[in-house]
């Protein structure tokens, strides 16, 4: 069975899609991303985090966003925050390459 990854950002434009595509064509995982923001363009619905194995938020406040949005969904889950600071565009290499040595540890 696959390790289901879910990555979390403010907007789901830039980090989190990034986070989504890096590992669509994982053969051991399986990847979704969401925004925190009402706006965004997909925003986290509980089902989202009741499907993941992993939650991979990329700032300590996304964290805290989460915790408080969705605390009742959390229980039980491991929650990630990958340090990753909002000034990366989408797929930018930088971005990728940051993504993938901070998620190797919790990868199957």
């Amino acid at each position: 069975m696959k390790k289901r990854l879910l990555f979390v950002c403010s907007q789901n434009k830039l980090r989190s899609p990034t986070g989504e595509e890096v590992y669509a064509d994982h053969p051991t995982v399986e990847a979704d991303s969401a925004g925190l923001n009402n706006n965004a363009e997909l925003p986290l619905a509980p089902e989202q985090i009741e499907w993941a194995d992993v939650i991979f938020v990329m700032e300590k406040a996304h964290r805290s966003r989460l915790n408080q949005k969705f605390q009742k969904y959390l229980a039980g889950k491991q929650i990630v925050v990958l340090g990753i600071p909002d000034n990366y565009s989408y797929m930018d290499p930088e971005l990728v390459k940051l993504i993938k040595s901070r998620c190797e540890p919790y990868l199957p």
